[in-house]
């Protein structure tokens, strides 16, 4: 990837909420849908502010200064995300039905994450990220949007997808440089993390996946039953996470074994049945997206594709119906 050119594209793909045209009324919708709908852009408001301190993180850890300006833009375009989705819940909120505050699994989830990844390396926090985004951006705004289906929801959210599509570039390329053999070098010249450290990094992390169940289903998962009911987009958004772990170089990182192990409990015929659920349960994903959603043609493509070319075909997923 061409950091100075991305960095170009980043800052001349900056805009602002007011750009966006507030004067039109929202289409009719009966009580459960705007509900439905006001929530669900409550809810992204969160996601969005999950996501900006996740790449602030990743922007004060970045050795190169051109990634660091490049997060520095992340942070800014979830900032503004997350205001445009406070503004579409209000927008929608046509009949103050009820007052709606973000999902409790939400807050409870960013809490913790967000203490567990100034523990933990920043490898980890980048899958969350780049696992958060594809289900983002190929999947749920793409969602709520067809099942919104007016003017003003298709403007803000072809704004907030140029933004995401910059995003899941990027975290592509940091997904290739955790992998590569300079950042093992760089880790093996670290010195050994202190025991009270080591102890803070676990327990955070297992606050991090007794949250993560609760917070996926309340805000990815329960939503796309209303807004994609067959499930079909979901399903592409995990493939495309599963097609990553084609890279060889990526299924030897730790954090993908343990992740790999997860599915490989589900999957198999005699302990799937005994420890299908804790597994599930650790990924916070429902055992049926645990499974292989790719074919082994696709599975020995992706592990031949340079990482520019998997995120390109990620973001080509976004198109499809």
């Amino acid at each position: 990837m061409d950091l100075d050119r991305m960095l170009d594209m980043c800052c001349k793909g900056q805009w602002k909420i007011d750009d966006l045209d507030w004067s039109a009324p929202p289409r009719s919708m009966g009580r459960d849908e705007e509900m439905a709908i006001v929530q669900y852009f409550t809810d992204m408001a969160g996601i969005e502010r999950l996501a900006g301190a996740l790449f602030d993180e990743q922007r004060k850890r970045a050795e190169n200064d051109t990634l660091k300006k490049i997060f520095a833009t992340f942070v800014a375009d979830e900032e503004r995300h997350a205001r445009a989705a406070e503004r579409l819940a209000r927008y929608y909120d046509v009949h103050r039905l009820r007052a709606y505050e973000m999902s409790s699994s939400l807050v409870v989830f960013r809490k913790h994450f967000v203490h567990a990844v100034r523990h933990l390396s920043a490898e980890i926090a980048n899958v969350y990220i780049t696992a958060g985004e594809l289900i983002l951006d190929i999947a749920l705004l793409r969602s709520i949007n067809d099942f919104v289906h007016d003017a003003m929801s298709q403007r803000a959210m072809d704004l907030i997808n140029r933004d995401e599509s910059r995003h899941i570039a990027v975290d592509y390329h940091m997904t290739e440089y955790y992998a590569s053999p300079r950042y093992q070098a760089w880790l093996q010249k670290q010195p050994p993390q202190p025991l009270a450290e080591r102890a803070q990094a676990i327990w955070a992390f297992a606050n991090v996946l007794l949250a993560a169940k609760p917070f996926f289903r309340d805000v990815f998962f329960q939503p796309m039953t209303m807004v994609d009911p067959s499930g079909k987009r979901l399903r592409e958004a995990f493939k495309r996470g599963q097609l990553l772990g084609a890279k060889p170089e990526v299924a030897a990182r730790p954090f993908w074994r343990f992740l790999l192990s997860l599915r490989e409990t589900v999957k198999h015929p005699l302990l799937g049945p005994l420890l299908g659920g804790v597994a599930s349960r650790m990924a916070g994903v429902p055992p049926e997206l645990m499974y292989d959603l790719y074919s082994e043609g696709e599975y020995e493509r992706a592990s031949r594709m340079s990482y520019d070319d998997l995120a390109a075909e990620a973001l080509a997923a976004k198109q499809q119906n």
